[in-house]
C-alpha cells in the first residue's frame, strides 16, 4: 500500500539510534503511525516537531505492518512558539488529545482542519479563551457535544448573572464566557475555569469510561498559565 498526503505531527518516539515511530494526522487517511527513517538525523529532525505539517509518502508491505515515512516539511508552525513556554504546550496538549481521542485510519476532515485552525487561534490577541471553545468544538466534532446552553440555569447574585448546572449531589458554576460567548474575559482565574470545567467533562464522559487516563500533557499544559 502506497500513498502521498500531507499531515500534522502528534507524536513520536524513539524506535532505533537512526530512526523514530511518528504518528500523524493526515487530510485524507486519519491518524497514521509509520517508522521514520534517519529520523534522529539532524537533516530532518529539526522540523520533526510536534505540531508542524508535513507532506507524506507512506508505504507499508500490509494492512497489519507498520508501514514507513518519507517525509519533507510544509508548514514550520511549532518554532514560531520556542520563545513561548505557553503556546507551545498549548500546541502539545491540543495534539496529544487528537492522538488520544480520535481512531486509527479513520479520516474525519473536521479533526483535521481543526488542527489547522489552532494555529490561527494562537496568533489572536484573546487566544487562550478560543482554545477553550476549540477543545469544546473538537469534542463536539468526535460526537461528544458538551451542549452547556442546554445545561445551565441562570440566577442573579449581587446584581451579576451567574450560570450554574445542578445535579443531585453538586452545583458546579459554569463561567460566564462559555454561555455569553461575545464576552471578553481577562481575568485568568475564569478561564483557568473554564479548562478546568471541559477538563471535567474529559474525563468524566471520554476517558474514564474508556479506561484512559487524564493526559499529562493537559495538565503541565494548565501548570504553565499559572
Amino acid at each position: 500500500m502506497n500513498w502521498i498526503d500531507e499531515g500534522f505531527l502528534i507524536g513520536k518516539n524513539r524506535y532505533s539510534e537512526n530512526s523514530l515511530i511518528a504518528e500523524l494526522y493526515t487530510k485524507d487517511h486519519g491518524k497514521i503511525s509509520g517508522i521514520i527513517f534517519g529520523g534522529t538525523s539532524k537533516k530532518i529532525k529539526n522540523y520533526l516537531q510536534i505540531g508542524n505539517r508535513l507532506h507524506v509518502n507512506y508505504n507499508s508491505k500490509s494492512d497489519n505492518r507498520i508501514g514507513y515515512f518519507k517525509v519533507e516539511i510544509l508548514n514550520a508552525y511549532s518554532p514560531l512558539y520556542f520563545d513561548h513556554k505557553q503556546k507551545l504546550s498549548c500546541i502539545t496538549s491540543a495534539t496529544n488529545l487528537i492522538k488520544i481521542l480520535t481512531a486509527e485510519s479513520q479520516a474525519n476532515i473536521q479533526v483535521y482542519k481543526i488542527i489547522e485552525n489552532l494555529f490561527f487561534i494562537l496568533k489572536d490577541k484573546h487566544w487562550l479563551k478560543k482554545y477553550i471553545f476549540w477543545e469544546l468544538d473538537l469534542l463536539k466534532i468526535l460526537g461528544y457535544d458538551l451542549e452547556l446552553e442546554n445545561l445551565v440555569e441562570k440566577d442573579m447574585v449581587e446584581n451579576k448573572t451567574v450560570y450554574y448546572a445542578s445535579s443531585s449531589t453538586e452545583k458546579k458554576y459554569v463561567p460566564n464566557f462559555l454561555i455569553e460567548k461575545e464576552l471578553e474575559v481577562s481575568d485568568l482565574k475564569t478561564l483557568l475555569n473554564g479548562l478546568k470545567l471541559v477538563g471535567d467533562y474529559l474525563d468524566k464522559t471520554i476517558l474514564k469510561p474508556n479506561n484512559l487516563n487524564y493526559p499529562n500533557n493537559r495538565l503541565l499544559f494548565i501548570n504553565s498559565l499559572k
